[in-house]
């Protein structure tokens, strides 16, 4: 309510004539002015900081954004768990749980869809091209090493066989053979194979979770 207006024009009548029925005050006069003032009283808050003090005011309505006070309705209508929870989770977010149930149901809000199945997240690092877009993938569960990517090693070696014939070319296995000119003899060496050729494990240490990305 605005503030009280006079209901009479009091300072008005000092400049009747004393023969003007209008300047005499009435019981009337005072009964009017006095309801009004009632009326004005019973509207206003009664804000003497008692904390059992409770007072009304209009609700607004919902999405209201006024300096308006906000009810206890307008709170619980307007603001519901749904609503901070759109607010938590805008469209783009992640949302992880260790549960099966669709964020939809758990937080009442939004359209939600699995994501990042199998995979791990990692911050955006806008000098790596490898991780500078977000939702970009890459990486591998497992990995072959190319021959590039094997370090540098030795192999054993032994020796198969021995002759004297420095012309002897029937090595066997495949090996080489070293050739003795001073005793004229020859060895053959065979260098073995090692390794496996398989692919080696990339997982890092992890926990399996649900992850849901909200789309809408």
């Amino acid at each position: 309510m605005s503030n009280y207006t006079l209901a009479v024009a009091w300072s008005g009548k000092d400049a009747l004539a004393d023969s003007d029925a209008a300047k005499v005050i009435s019981g009337a006069d005072f009964n009017t002015e006095f309801t009004a003032v009632q009326t004005a009283v019973n509207t206003k808050a009664d804000l003497n900081g008692s904390a059992s003090e409770a007072f009304s005011a209009t609700t607004a309505n919902a999405g209201t954004n006024t300096t308006q006070v906000a009810t206890t309705a307008f709170v619980q209508n307007t603001v519901t768990a749904a609503t901070i929870n759109a607010l938590a989770y805008p469209v783009g977010s992640i949302y992880t749980s260790v549960v099966a149930t669709n964020p939809a149901t758990l937080l009442g809000v939004g359209t939600w869809a699995a994501f990042g199945a199998g995979k791990v997240m990692v911050g955006i690092d806008s000098g790596d091209t490898d991780f500078d877009t977000a939702e970009e993938t890459g990486g591998a569960k497992t990995h072959t090493l190319t021959t590039t990517e094997i370090p540098a090693h030795n192999h054993s070696a032994s020796a198969a066989g021995s002759g004297t014939d420095a012309g002897n070319s029937n090595y066997p296995n495949g090996g080489v053979a070293l050739y003795n000119s001073t005793s004229n003899t020859w060895n053959n060496i065979t260098v073995a194979n090692t390794g496996g050729g398989g692919a080696h494990n990339n997982l890092q240490p992890y926990i399996v979770v649900y992850m849901w990305k909200r789309t809408a």
